[in-house]
């Protein structure tokens, strides 16, 4: 069980918060201070009068790494324990790290009187001057540290209860050729992606562009400008339509004029807040714009957090054929909270588990088993997700795009079901949602391995069963064949003038074949429905 640490400067709340979350929990509690005390034989304002600061540091120090060691703990760290970078990562590595932060006029109140004795550091000169330099120096450790509470107005119960939300947070590492980025999934840490954005780079006081369609801004925009606002960055928002339509070089034309009227430079950041379309869009133009600037990526669909925040690939589409002009770009950061899931219609919903169950079917077969024996149709499904299969099923994605960052390789078997998947989109002109699409695909794909002998047929009821019970299509639209194949010939993914097809051997294992016989394609799509 992972740690729990919270930091920050001194009266932000760190101990009696702790001890809250801690009594919450059922976890062991440790304040830092009173375990030095408690070790040395002398209290804080001894150790520093007698032994120096730098002693004072050293038992931090040695503190931090021994209880980095342990698991289940509540901690509560001194207000410059975390400042070294060696204890931060240390601390950091052993489980959630949450930064406690306050003004500095509610700090002061909090310190008045009695409460400011005990306190070193605000000794020697007027407080408020000795409180502002001391902010000022620790502004960048503090920064360092993603997640961020702002206790100012809030009493610990209701600090706590951000704490323990926190503390069920997953924090997904992604490494890529030029650094790594993490992807940030919980409940309810929308409000975060301030901090998470300082902590990323992003200096205090850049522009920061949120770019959403109408709807999504409409829901959750506000949030994010506030939490963008609070952690000193300056947002913006640059709107977009609404739909696959529009996810085309027009649009991003006009982002670019956006980003100029707003004058958004190398120092700013691009925020997708949104999903498929806008991740694709806005990091087409975070690429390109000044030849790159900072991108993060806040998914509001299933289909976004599953697949477009993470690997990478960014794009437009032509009217030939979906994201056929494109660029690779690294967010550095994506920000995964399913709390917006409530809103997503029910069909978007399914949509986003066909990505999640082709991801399990690629590479997490216990995943795979957990999806197929769930009942997706009865109750609530969206209130059925778990945080663990949406990390799940990103690890699988995360492990591929590491081993195969520019696609040459390993990375096509994430195309699995988009050959006709894609096709079919295109056929419909984007009505048929991409899951839905991909569903049907992977179903094709299923089907054409066992017409090659790749695959059992058994393999195939299973594939049709765990995407039937999420309320899936299975079944071809009866478009004609050639119009399929047709559609399929213009798909980016072909190599030398040859389609290429990921076909499911077993759950958890595909194969890339670089070319298939119409003849087996044809038979596959007869069966599912399609025509002639």
């Amino acid at each position: 069980m992972s740690n729990i640490v919270l930091t920050g400067f001194m009266g932000t709340g760190k101990t009696t918060v702790g001890r809250r979350v801690a009594a919450r929990l059922g976890r062991p509690f440790v304040d830092m201070d009173a375990e030095i005390e408690a070790r040395s034989g002398k209290s804080i304002p001894q150790i520093f009068a007698e032994d120096g600061e730098a002693a004072f540091r050293a038992w931090e120090r040695q503190l931090c790494w021994e209880l980095s060691a342990r698991e289940g703990l509540v901690i509560a760290t001194g207000g410059g324990a975390l400042l070294e970078a060696a204890s931060r990562t240390e601390m950091m590595r052993s489980g959630t790290v949450i930064c406690l932060t306050c003004t500095p006029d509610e700090i002061l109140r909090r310190l008045s009187g009695s409460q400011r004795e005990g306190r070193p550091l605000l000794a020697g000169g007027e407080p408020r001057e000795r409180l502002a330099a001391l902010l000022n120096s620790r502004r960048r450790a503090y920064g360092a540290i993603p997640w961020q509470i702002d206790t100012t107005n809030l009493a610990s119960c209701e600090v706590a209860e951000q704490v323990v939300e926190l503390a069920g947070a997953i924090v997904l590492p992604v490494c890529h050729p030029s650094g790594e980025y993490s992807v940030n999934i919980g409940g309810s840490v929308l409000k975060h992606i301030g901090g998470l954005l300082r902590a990323a780079g992003a200096p205090e006081q850049s522009l920061v562009a949120v770019v959403a369609n109408p709807v999504v801004d409409g829901l959750y925009g506000q949030a994010v400008r506030d939490s963008l606002s609070r952690s000193g960055l300056r947002p913006v928002t640059c709107p977009i339509p609404d739909g696959e339509q529009y996810k085309t070089l027009a649009t991003v034309s006009a982002l670019y004029d956006a980003f100029a009227v707003e004058e958004l430079d190398r120092s700013g950041t691009v925020v997708a807040l949104g999903g498929g379309v806008t991740t694709d869009l806005a990091g087409f133009a975070a690429a390109t714009y000044m030849r790159g600037v900072r991108l993060a990526h806040v998914p509001t669909t299933l289909l976004a957090m599953v697949d477009a925040c993470t690997g990478g690939k960014v794009g437009v589409d032509l009217e030939c054929g979906k994201n056929l002009v494109g660029a690779f770009k690294q967010p550095a950061l994506a920000l995964v909270d399913l709390c917006v899931l409530s809103t997503l219609p029910m069909p978007d919903f399914r949509s986003g588990m066909a990505e999640l169950i082709k991801q399990a079917l690629i590479g997490d077969p216990e995943l795979f088993g957990e999806l197929e024996a769930h009942d997706g149709l009865a109750g609530a499904p969206r209130s059925q997700l778990k945080v663990d299969w949406l990390a799940r099923s990103l690890r699988v994605k995360a492990r591929i795009v590491e081993e195969d960052p520019f696609d040459e390789g390993r990375r096509a078997v994430l195309n699995l079901g988009h050959t006709v998947g894609h096709a079919l989109e295109v056929l419909s002109g984007f009505r048929l949602r991409h899951g839905e699409a991909v569903s049907v695909g992977i179903v094709a794909a299923a089907r054409i391995g066992v017409e090659l002998g790749i695959a059992h047929t058994g393999l195939l009821a299973r594939i049709e069963g765990a995407l039937s019970a999420w309320g899936l299509p299975v079944r071809c639209p009866a478009y004609r064949f050639a119009a399929i194949w047709q559609a399929m010939k213009h798909d980016k993914k072909r190599r030398a003038q040859k389609l290429c097809w990921v076909l499911p051997k077993a759950v958890g294992d595909v194969e890339v074949v670089d070319d298939v016989a119409p003849g087996s394609v044809r038979a596959a799509l007869g069966w599912m429905g399609a025509r002639g």
